[in-house]
């Protein structure tokens, strides 16, 4: 079980280098947002992963931690690409 954790957790670390190419060569800010809101998912799943490894579950919480950051984030961004002042 403990192997088939790290290849999963390989394989998350390998897809976050794609997610982040996406966000610096992304040819639209809509491309940069999309890999943000990617990579974001597979760092919460990469604390999961770790979580379960090393049997401690405070990693979920730094997990559900990032992910409330990350939607703020992107709630943050599409608002302000829109158009309207972050005030409204």
């Amino acid at each position: 079980m403990n192997q088939v954790l790290n290849v999963l957790l390989y394989i998350q670390i390998i897809l976050c280098f794609f997610c982040l190419y996406r966000i610096i060569k992304g040819p639209t800010i809509a491309d940069r947002m999309v890999g943000i809101d990617i990579f974001g998912i597979l760092v919460v799943g990469i604390c999961a992963i770790i979580a379960m490894i090393t049997e401690r579950s405070f990693i979920i919480d730094i997990g559900i931690a990032w992910i409330i950051l990350s939607f703020i984030g992107t709630l943050t961004l599409a608002k302000y690409l829109g158009g309207r002042k972050l005030n409204e």
